[in-house]
């Protein structure tokens, strides 16, 4: 057997060599491009290569490997190893020398033990900062691509509308337009503007997992779609990845409404469909993986994840008639187009890495810290924080001293703590908690106390459901409780709390109270923590509340009693750090809302974009966040009249600093219909961060452009549209704080395109 590796070059006609590679291929190195398994299947019990196992296994080759640095705690220079191995089986034992695409999670980081943890994606949206995203996911693919991967199972950029969704913690959040910005700038940082370097992104979970599924066509096309289709045209994403659940009563793996008629002749996309893991298996209505296979391939899926269980039948499913060759021949060539693209038939081929690999770098870490001190929201201040003169502080809660407060899924400890039931050594890279970060940043003269004082709950909380991947659907998996390792001792907790002029009660959710298939009983505070913080409360100190957790939290009637409320997410390895800042007024929190945060327990899609009017159920609205100054808005400058086939029209207003403290304000721009328009009552259409001084002033300008007036129709013929009318531009502090606002008015004839060229507006701070 000959590598084609070996003489190939980066002819300028990739399709062509695709085609010819095609043509060379035997039938069962064709399917093998579109089956994966686990790379550790190939290894004996010592480590090494199981060269027999590789001639069973694989003796075609095999087009991906799933998930392959979390199987087991490793060094990266173990796993780089092992990637080395195996590409060179593939090259030299296989009839075209064919390397594999090895995949990763890369969320919050590299999925791996010691990779960088940053902060959870809700967590980064309320940054509404885009270079800090494209910064983190670039340290990440370049860590990764060291270690041989090439493609990433990210990012998630569902639009998430229902504050119960047990994986919003993986999104960005309610808003399209926010969403797409930060995925784009995701794709555009971890792909690096060369696959040949960086690592292929892959968009998930298409279309509507995290709610939008079952909306009508204009909300589905303008507003769930938006992320993918900005990712795919902007930024070059080169995987879709379906969800696990049905649009217009079809399975998304094998819906051809979506993956063909909207994804491929829609947006264009000429990338590869990967099913999320055992996605096929879960085709209802059709009893034999021949049927999923035929299924799942026939209506748009390329690739069976994780380990091609349904599309090992392709053959037979291509000898009854069920799968024609011009399908397997799409699905063959869209794998091969980004094996190309990633430069794995250079003659150079950037596979791996020779150097020694060392992740967790003080640069990611910085990075981490920057993104976490931009991800805390502060939500109620009574003017006890920052805790300038305080003296002596009690820190007490579940989440106060404890790595569970900091980590969201798809995390290396998460995953092996959920997925893989392991429960030690999990702490890396080490995860600075709130206790040291409270420690190594008090300042001189500062009294620190702690104790726990609560669980996060007496009784297991997570609801059994067969949801999702099927992998997750065991028992035992999901009925288990957190160990903390500590005592938590309430009554020493109130003792030491009427000692205290402060009390810091950190409480919240911890990785099985909150993630992939884990619904809890409700969304107030889990166990008996309300309960606590009541007895707290009653001690007549001034108790600050800080909330870690995936989604919003409701402390109604609660929230009302502390002196301040800050909602932390899951802020990465760096939280206790960057949390800790925070409250000692070393950093002004900055960040905003990317969800309307509730005041009850809401199970249906909440959105501020709905109405106008206040919707009784927010506490806190879209794009809301306190600061430890003040800032005032002037002088908004707007192109009053422009038409309707200009580029866009320009804007420009003043933000000033007119506290006391520097900080960051995100300024946000909305756009309104000033008359009847098939537009949104309110829909963010540009952000820019504005970093001030006391006293100090600065302009943003922004350029609107025309298109994002716009809306979706399908009258036999999809089409985006830019209608003649008046319209609102809005600029606020958040979506329901609206500072300045101006009418615009475009004039001309209504014009209509299949799909718009401009998606984000530009901003600049001067």
């Amino acid at each position: 057997m000959t590598a084609l590796l070996a003489g190939c070059t980066a002819a300028p006609d990739m399709e062509q060599q695709i085609d010819e590679l095609y043509q060379k291929m035997p039938q069962e190195e064709r399917i093998a491009q579109l089956r994966s398994m686990y790379m550790d299947d190939l290894f004996d019990e010592a480590g090494n290569l199981d060269t027999a196992k590789c001639r069973e296994l694989i003796p075609y080759g095999i087009g991906h490997f799933s998930q392959f640095a979390l199987q087991k705690p490793r060094d990266p220079n173990d796993i780089r190893d092992k990637v080395v191995a195996v590409q060179d089986w593939l090259m030299h034992h296989t009839p075209n020398g064919i390397p594999a695409l090895f995949h990763e999670e890369v969320l919050s980081g590299i999925n791996t033990k010691g990779s960088t943890i940053y902060p959870q994606q809700i967590g980064q949206a309320g940054s509404f900062n885009t270079e800090l995203a494209e910064l983190k996911t670039r340290q990440t693919s370049t860590a990764m691509r060291k270690m041989g991967g090439a493609l990433a199972l990210s990012p998630m950029v569902d639009v998430c509308r229902t504050p119960s969704f047990n994986r919003l913690e993986e999104s960005y959040g309610e808003d399209a337009y926010l969403s797409a910005a930060m995925g784009a700038a995701f794709v555009s940082g971890l792909q690096q503007g060369d696959l040949k370097k960086g690592v292929g992104a892959c968009t998930k979970h298409y279309l509507g997992y995290g709610g939008g599924g079952d909306a009508e066509e204009k909300e589905l096309m303008e507003e769930i779609l938006l992320p993918h289709e900005t990712m795919i045209r902007k930024t070059g994403s080169v995987a879709v990845m379906p969800g696990y659940h049905e649009v217009h009563g079809t399975k998304c793996v094998c819906n051809s409404e979506i993956l063909q008629d909207i994804l491929r002749d829609y947006v264009g996309f000429d990338g590869m469909v990967v099913s999320d893991y055992t996605a096929i298996d879960q085709i209802p209505g059709l009893e034999t993986t021949v049927e999923k296979a035929a299924a799942a391939i026939n209506n748009g899926n390329d690739v069976d994840f994780p380990f091609g269980a349904n599309y090992k039948e392709l053959q037979e499913a291509i000898d009854k008639g069920l799968v024609k060759p011009e399908v397997l021949e799409r699905a063959v060539k869209n794998v091969l187009r980004i094996k190309f693209r990633a430069g794995l038939f250079d003659k150079d081929a950037y596979l791996y890495s020779t150097e020694k690999i060392t992740l967790d770098s003080p640069e990611e870490r910085q990075t981490a810290y920057d993104i976490a001190t931009q991800s805390v929201v502060l939500l109620e201040n009574n003017g006890v924080l920052p805790l300038k003169e305080t003296k002596n502080i009690l820190l007490t809660g579940p989440n106060a001293n404890t790595m569970w407060a900091m980590l969201g899924d798809y995390s290396f400890p998460a995953m092996s703590y959920f997925w893989k039931k392991v429960e030690t050594d999990l702490d890396h890279p080490h995860t600075i908690t709130l206790l040291e970060g409270m420690k190594a940043k008090a300042p001189e003269g500062v009294n620190l106390m702690y104790e726990r004082g609560c669980d996060w709950t007496e009784e297991i909380e997570t609801k059994y459901g067969e949801l999702g991947d099927e992998r997750a659907w065991e028992y035992e998996i999901l009925h288990r409780k957190v160990d903390s390792g500590e005592k938590a001792d309430k009554a020493n907790a109130l003792k030491l709390a009427k000692q205290a002029d402060v009390i810091i009660a950190a409480v919240g959710e911890n990785v099985m109270l909150c993630g992939e298939n884990r619904d809890r009983q409700g969304l107030r505070l889990p166990g008996k923590q309300e309960q606590f913080v009541k007895e707290l409360l009653a001690t007549g100190k001034p108790v600050v509340l800080v909330m870690f957790g995936g989604r919003a939290q409701v402390v109604s009637g609660l929230a009302e009693k502390c002196a301040a409320v800050i909602q932390a997410w899951y802020p990465g390895e760096e939280g206790g750090n960057a949390v800790a800042d925070i409250l000692y007024g070393k950093v002004s929190p900055s960040a905003k809302l990317s969800v309307s945060y509730p005041n009850t327990e809401v199970y249906e899609p909440l959105c501020y974009n709905y109405q106008a009017e206040k919707d009784p159920r927010v506490a806190w609205p879209f794009g809301y966040g306190l600061s430890y100054t003040t800032f005032e808005y002037a002088n908004l400058k707007v192109d009053a009249e422009a038409n309707t086939t200009d580029q866009g029209i320009n804007l420009s207003f003043e933000v000033k600093n007119t506290g006391q403290v520097a900080a960051d304000e995100i300024a946000q721009v909305y756009l309104s219909p000033a008359e009847d328009q098939p537009i949104r009552p309110i829909q963010l259409q540009g952000f820019a961060r504005v970093t001030l001084n006391p006293g100090q002033t600065k302009t943003v300008k922004v350029k609107l452009y025309t298109e994002q007036f716009g809306y979706y129709t399908n009258d036999g013929k999809r089409q985006w549209n830019v209608s003649p009318g008046a319209y609102v531009v809005k600029v606020g502090a958040s979506s329901a704080d609206i500072k300045l606002q101006q009418q615009v008015s475009l004039k001309g004839e209504a014009v209509s395109k299949p799909l718009r060229e401009f998606y984000f507006s530009e901003s600049t701070v001067e």
